[in-house]
């Protein structure tokens, strides 16, 4: 376990973060080795609490379980909780290799951020549709992510809110501005909605990572959807050239 670092070189590689949200938990070890083998980037663990949004999911057990089946691949634990510090260092131990977390549940974001850093992992913020990117203001030097959600959080199989465009592009300006200035990279990954028929256009936005959940785990064939995706993001760069 260690800080992902954004790889200048590697700028314009996409990553696919498959939702486990929508896996199969009666078997989700093997779901987690099949979309991996199909090609995912990293896992996304979605953690709910009933509290900080209506719905309940799964802990730093689960997280521990399914380590040995995702191995090296990173697991992106998305905290929906509040509050959120005394989970941090739970589920550093039990394997997690990015944390995020929305700046409405912490009290102290600066503190929260170094918490997961000096914990190991990477950190990162959270904004919902209609949080203001203002909280990145002071913080970006210890925010190796930026989340940004395109649906508001919950629930899984949602559709992509349209107005999520002009704040990635929004998020992108901000990134690229202090990578100009620090030679520092930041994620700007994107979660809600994303599929293979709009992924060009969320990545033309600005978007370098994205949550898919039940695009891939709903399909027959892991590995054509996640193929597909690369391939219309790869299309898209190619026309913009």
């Amino acid at each position: 376990m260690s800080i992902i670092e954004y790889n200048i070189e590697e700028a314009s590689c996409i990553r696919i973060a498959p939702s486990i949200l929508s896996a199969d938990f009666a078997r989700l070890g093997e779901e987690i080795e099949d979309v991996i083998q199909a090609g995912a980037d990293w896992i996304h663990f979605d953690v709910m609490d009933n509290h900080f949004v209506p719905n309940l999911t799964i802990g730093p057990m689960v997280c521990e379980a399914i380590k040995p089946y995702a191995k090296t691949t990173p697991i992106d634990v998305h905290l929906m909780v509040e509050p959120v510090d005394a989970l941090i260092p739970m589920f550093a131990k039990a394997g997690a290799d990015v944390i995020t977390f929305h700046p409405e549940a912490s009290h102290h974001i600066d503190r929260t951020l170094s918490l997961i850093r000096d914990h190991g992992c990477s950190a990162g913020l959270v904004f919902n549709p209609a949080t203001p990117l203002e909280y990145m203001n002071y913080v970006m030097d210890k925010l190796d992510v930026v989340l940004l959600m395109s649906v508001n959080p919950g629930f899984g199989g949602q559709s992509f809110l349209p107005s999520a465009l002009k704040k990635l592009s929004d998020t992108r300006a901000r990134i690229d501005a202090y990578r100009e200035k620090t030679g520092r990279g930041i994620f700007l990954e994107v979660d809600g909605g994303v599929k293979v028929e709009n992924i060009a256009q969320i990545h033309a936005a600005g978007a370098d990572t994205f949550v898919a959940g039940s695009a891939i785990f709903g399909a027959s064939d892991y590995r054509q959807v996640i193929a597909e995706m690369h391939n219309r993001v790869n299309s898209e760069s190619s026309r913009e050239i």
